[in-house]
């Protein structure tokens, strides 16, 4: 699991049927690495959110057949954390 903050939503004029309909989303990790993720629990930009990777990313959009090796898995209240 990593966790990353949504960029944006990806726009795609056609997509092969194995990616299925779920949105895609651009994702950056703090050290600035840019990923994209199947979003199946709706995020909008600037959530921070933690993934699901590899073969257990096509469970968690909720497909096996989906061709995806990452996922979103959830949107994280309050990240990172405030310092004091």
């Amino acid at each position: 699991m990593q966790i990353l903050q949504v960029k944006k939503q990806l726009v795609l004029t056609s997509r092969l049927d194995d990616l299925g309909h779920l949105p895609l989303k651009t994702l950056s990790s703090e050290s600035g690495e840019t990923l994209v993720a199947m979003d199946p629990v709706g995020t909008k930009e600037g959530d921070w959110v933690f993934t699901i990777a590899n073969s257990a990313a096509r469970d968690a959009a909720g497909d096996k057949r989906l061709l995806t090796d990452l996922t979103v898995g959830g949107i994280i209240d309050q990240w990172p954390p405030e310092e004091h």
